[in-house]
């Protein structure tokens, strides 16, 4: 496994090691020792989670705040899509930046975020299975989350807007200004 530094502060992305031959594929998709070492971090997660989606569906961008912040890493076990986080931490050099990566079963990147950011996807393939571990349990009552099309974040999905599948939650969620005042 190897890491890789992101724009973003405590946010980077992992390439794992791939083995193909004419049987297919292998790969270690995650080992505690190995992320503890690869980014001095010791993190326990307690929680997998896994989605469906067909093209153009936007999840996103959510998070959860206060105690029940969760830290994610995430991956496509099958498809593609575009993953994008956003820093909501305050106190954070890159606060209110955002980034983006391609995750594929081609690649088989994975991407950890943080604490303290927001996470949004757009499967970009017919269809997408998408993981993702977390640090804490969710919470319903802590869920927040920011518009996907929020002009001063101004993230490029690559599609046209109007293209997207949302769910009704999505489609209405605040602006960073109304969050950061």
């Amino acid at each position: 496994m190897k890491f890789h530094s992101t724009p973003l502060k405590d946010c980077f992305y992992i390439s794992p090691d791939v083995f193909r031959d004419r049987r297919g594929v292998f790969l270690e998709s995650y080992r505690k020792n190995k992320f503890k070492e690869g980014t001095g971090l010791d993190i326990d997660f307690v929680q997998d989670n896994q989605s469906v989606s067909t093209r153009g569906v936007l999840r996103g961008l959510h998070f959860q705040g206060g105690d029940h912040a969760q830290a994610k890493l995430v991956r496509v076990i099958y498809g593609e899509v575009l993953d994008v986080v956003v820093d909501l931490r305050p106190d954070s050099p890159t606060f209110k930046s955002s980034f983006s990566i391609l995750l594929n079963d081609i690649n088989h990147h994975q991407l950890f975020i943080p604490q303290g950011f927001a996470h949004g996807f757009l499967t970009l393939s017919e269809i997408s299975v998408f993981s993702y571990k977390c640090d804490r349990y969710y919470s319903p009552g802590a869920e927040s989350g920011i518009l996907y099309k929020d002009p001063d974040l101004a993230i490029d999905w690559g599609i046209p807007h109007e293209d997207f599948i949302l769910s009704e939650k999505d489609k209405h969620l605040p602006t960073l200004r109304t969050l950061f005042p």
